[in-house]
């Protein structure tokens, strides 16, 4: 049974963590590299950072959404395939902590279940079914040592 696991759960919780991101993604634009006006008016006027009692605007508000949206398109796709997985994990394991700033009463909802499956990505990696195991794997058998 932990020969199965350990080929399934890295894939399934990368699939579990790239959901919510990633369709949130989707509703960030208005065509190719066009980014929505709701997404546009929902960071220069709806999301706040929530820090120490207090409520602030986000900082550069339209640079922010557009780094979000092409996070959540880019991070999960390479999180899917298992190429850079760690990194890709990382990242959207940092924007859940921005978005736990702006939706502080979603931590027992979502963002504990996200942060939890980003952790475990990082630490146990991609697994077996994936590019970076794969692109591991041709480097062992050639020999490759990179520069010393």
């Amino acid at each position: 049974m932990e020969a199965v696991a350990r080929h399934i759960a890295p894939p399934m919780m990368r699939i579990a963590l790239v959901l919510p991101f990633f369709r949130s993604g989707l509703t960030r634009w208005d065509g190719f590299l066009s980014l929505s006006l709701g997404t546009q008016f929902l960071f220069e006027e709806q999301f706040k950072l929530h820090i120490f009692g207090g409520e602030y605007a986000l900082p550069a508000p339209d640079q922010l959404a557009l780094m979000t949206a092409i996070g959540e398109i880019v991070l999960p796709s390479l999180l899917i395939v298992g190429l850079a997985t760690r990194f890709a994990a990382l990242g959207l394991l940092v924007m859940t902590g921005v978005i736990q700033l702006v939706f502080p009463d979603g931590w027992s909802n979502f963002h504990l279940y996200w942060a939890a499956l980003a952790v475990g990505i990082v630490a146990i990696g991609p697994g077996a079914i994936s590019l970076d195991h794969w692109i591991g794997r041709s480097v062992a058998r050639s020999g490759w040592q990179g520069a010393k």
